[in-house]
């Protein structure tokens, strides 16, 4: 029996056999400026010769998974002949789904699993779960971990005890890389260029100039000062899909501090919005959602937990999810749990090399496990009990 592992998240989906390598794609559906009639579908997206413009449909909504008839499109093709070829009746699968998710939303999920795709075995688990799994594992001696998976629509911290999550102190913020590129449009649009269609150039622009500041202050000083001073000032080249295929940063050596180019490029100049975007992951009352940061978030679940944990959680930190990949990420949340946690306590913040994929490979290290026959339900015990039987076990 081979087990497919699936963390189906908002923005992308991680899947892939058990004892095979894992391939990211797209986990929504796009429609192009150009062909307007025809939708193509997560990685179909490499065929669209021109993305500006570029409309998304997602199946998930707040984080959560709402639209089902994108899903299941997305789902057909990552299951088909195209790309994984599923035998369903030999094989089981490892999915993930959100903190606290509706049991509407689950039931639906059992429901196409189990009776339309037919899987021979399923287990529903939290993304973070998987990850705690791949950490203790590594570091066996380890009893403790916070989870931080920052990923598009939400940031969830939560920590984990001997493999099991302790809910009193699992917290949400609802800032995630959606609302970071949303934002950077707006900026961009009230600054220099209408971009509000642009959802894929200018994700690809936060992708590549974004970073998070160490010092926030400091930065905004050296983002005012004119010309060659200006050591944070970036020209970003933008794409036209004709001649320039993807979006890059003009090298400082290049930039032009004084006059227009010459050429026909089209240039987004980027100062205080590389930083100031990110720090909204750290300071959402920036923009006005009334919520903790990450680093005070992190101390207050961590002092929701028995003080005899408290030091293990803060020398077991751990970043998943694409928004850790900005770089001084980081650096930035050790520095501010350390400033806010107590001196005696040490605090060790870790960011595994691939973040985007760490809980997947979580999964695929539970798929070997020895009791993953004990966790998963059958569809013979499905079609017996129903929903109640996944109720029971899955521990959500």
């Amino acid at each position: 029996m081979t087990t497919l592992v699936l963390d189906n998240g908002a923005y992308t989906a991680k899947i892939g056999y058990s004892h095979e390598k894992v391939s990211v794609i797209p986990n929504c559906q796009f429609r192009s400026k150009t062909s307007r009639l025809k939708t193509f579908t997560a990685n179909q997206l490499d065929e669209i010769k021109d993305p500006s413009g570029l409309f998304y449909i997602l199946p998930f909504q707040k984080g959560y998974l709402v639209n089902w008839d994108v899903q299941r499109k997305v789902w057909d093709h990552l299951f088909g002949k195209e790309m994984f070829k599923v035998d369903f009746a030999d094989t089981s699968i490892v999915i993930t789904e959100p903190y606290f998710n509706f049991s509407s939303i689950q039931e639906s999920m059992n429901e196409i699993l189990f009776e339309e795709y037919q899987f021979q075995a399923a287990l529903r688990i939290n993304a973070g779960s998987l990850s705690a799994h791949r950490y203790f594992n590594e570091n066996n001696s380890e009893l403790c971990c916070i989870v931080v998976d920052s990923g598009f629509s939400f940031t969830h911290i939560v920590p984990y005890c001997r493999g099991k999550k302790m809910k009193d102190g699992i917290c949400r913020i609802n800032v995630g890389g959606k609302l970071l590129t949303n934002h950077l449009k707006e900026i961009i649009s009230y600054r220099q260029l209408h971009v509000m269609d642009e959802t894929y150039v200018i994700n690809q622009v936060k992708e590549d100039v974004c970073y998070v500041s160490h010092d926030f202050f400091k930065d905004m000083e050296i983002a005012q000062l004119k010309g060659e001073d200006n050591m944070v000032m970036r020209d970003y080249v933008l794409p036209d899909f004709s001649s320039i295929k993807k979006g890059f940063c003009k090298p400082r050596e290049e930039m032009n501090f004084t006059g227009k180019y010459k050429t026909s490029e089209q240039i987004l100049r980027l100062t205080n919005e590389r930083f100031a975007v990110p720090e909204m992951l750290f300071h959402p009352s920036d923009i006005g959602i009334q919520e903790m940061g990450i680093p005070e978030a992190l101390v207050n679940s961590i002092n929701n937990m028995p003080e005899e944990m408290q030091p293990h959680f803060y020398k077991n930190i751990i970043l998943t999810g694409g928004n850790t990949l900005f770089p001084g990420f980081r650096d930035r949340v050790y520095k501010d749990v350390r400033a806010l946690a107590p001196t005696e306590f040490e605090v060790s913040v870790v960011q595994p090399q691939n973040p985007i994929c760490y809980s997947w490979e979580g999964g695929k290290l539970l798929a070997e496990n020895a009791d993953f026959e004990e966790m998963v339900v059958t569809r013979d015990d499905y079609d017996e009990n129903g929903h109640y039987i996944c109720e029971e076990k899955f521990d959500i």
